[in-house]
């Protein structure tokens, strides 16, 4: 199994001078099994130079998981171009929002609409199944288990564990550790903690022992003090997840859109300083970056 990123920015793309070194696209990550099954981690812009690959080796089928219908995760959708070309299959993957109660397939319809996109749902050329996928329910994709988990965000996310050729990686989308809202005072603060420790442990087994944890590390710990309950991590928080689950390999990705190739860099040398037993093991994900196992 190999993973590339094509887009690792957060919120909004961010093209310009200052982006090159690290990736200006939103999240977008390309799995390869040994059988060269495609496998793809959330649309955002970053799937559009994928898409571009895929050309010459049409017709494909593509195996969309999104993570969470936030625009960063799905912008890229309508312009995935595998979909304007008859012969190809995609199968796009989601869960069903407990709020709206829609499924995953509102993603790229509502992007398609007639004062958003020129071109109509009715005019895609490709097969396009929609599969709603559940907590723990393991889905099989050729020789790769991909098991979705509920992961806290203001919206349905769901972090994905894919385990394929002897080898596993896990990635959270965008994910927050969850807060106990209740004060120490306060009668439901106990059993509260309780169900945060229980779902904390859960987090931890799923992620347990995976060859490369990707996690959403948005922020520093003083950005972090103003954008609590934003539904985004920390660089502190993603290297206490790999410490905990003992990742073989941490890659901090999501980053923050005002955050240049300078300050990405001034970050990870003080990573690397505050926490020398990761130095082997810590990576900041960049647009480009293939890793094989």
């Amino acid at each position: 199994m190999k993973f590339k990123f094509w887009g690792v920015r957060g919120s909004i793309p961010t093209p310009g001078p200052q982006t090159v070194k690290y990736g200006g696209n939103t999240t977008c990550i390309e799995i390869r099994t040994n059988r060269n099954e495609l496998i793809i981690l959330d649309a955002g812009t970053g799937i559009h130079a994928l898409a571009q690959t895929l050309l010459r080796d049409m017709p494909i089928t593509a195996h969309i998981f999104i993570t969470h219908t936030h625009w960063d995760h799905i912008q890229g959708l309508p312009f995935f171009l595998p979909i304007f070309f008859k012969n190809n299959r995609i199968n796009l993957y989601g869960g069903q929002d407990p709020v709206t109660d829609e499924n995953i397939n509102r993603a790229l319809s509502a992007q398609l609409q007639y004062s958003y996109f020129p071109i109509h749902e009715a005019q895609l050329k490709a097969r396009i199944d929609y599969l709603t996928v559940r907590p723990g329910e393991t889905v099989s994709v050729g020789s790769a288990r991909i098991t979705p988990i509920i992961l806290n965000h203001p919206v349905l996310n769901f972090g994905y564990r894919v385990d394929c050729d002897g080898a596993s990686l896990f990635f959270t989308g965008d994910f927050e550790s969850p807060i106990n809202i209740y004060q120490p005072e306060d009668d439901n603060y106990a059993s509260y903690r309780g169900f945060l420790l229980e779902k904390h442990q859960e987090i931890i087994e799923a992620m347990q022992d995976v060859d490369a944890l990707i996690v959403d590390s948005s922020y520093t710990d003083e950005e972090y003090a103003t954008r609590l309950g934003w539904g985004h991590g920390t660089y502190r928080s993603g290297i206490k997840l790999a410490s905990e689950a003992n990742a073989k390999r941490l890659f901090l990705t999501h980053h923050e859109p005002t955050r240049t190739d300078a300050d990405l860099d001034l970050i990870y040398r003080d990573l690397l300083e505050q926490h020398p037993r990761f130095a082997d093991k810590l990576f900041i994900a960049r647009e480009g970056l293939e890793v094989c196992f």
